[in-house]
């Protein structure tokens, strides 16, 4: 049994992703942060997917942010716990 422990990604579809992201950014800053088409031309999180499923830079891109994000979240709630 392959063990993805050591992989934030595991369990996370592309789809989780993109509502996360936009969420927390905006479809905006999401578009100022990653600058795809799909981010900042009528974006939606179907075209979105569409894009990302076929262009593996953008993805890696989309998912590096994500962890990048979620990372400062759990930074930011754990600097909150200690005070």
């Amino acid at each position: 049994m392959n063990q993805q422990v050591n992989n934030p990604l595991h369990g996370i579809t592309l789809e989780m992703i993109i509502n996360h992201l936009v969420a927390y950014y905006g479809w905006s800053q999401l578009g100022q942060l990653i600058e795809i088409r799909c981010f900042n031309f009528e974006p939606s999180v179907k075209s979105s997917l569409k894009f990302l499923r076929k262009t593996p830079w953008a993805r890696q891109k989309v998912e590096e942010l994500y962890i990048e994000t979620v990372r400062e979240i759990e930074r930011k709630s754990n600097v909150h716990e200690t005070k």
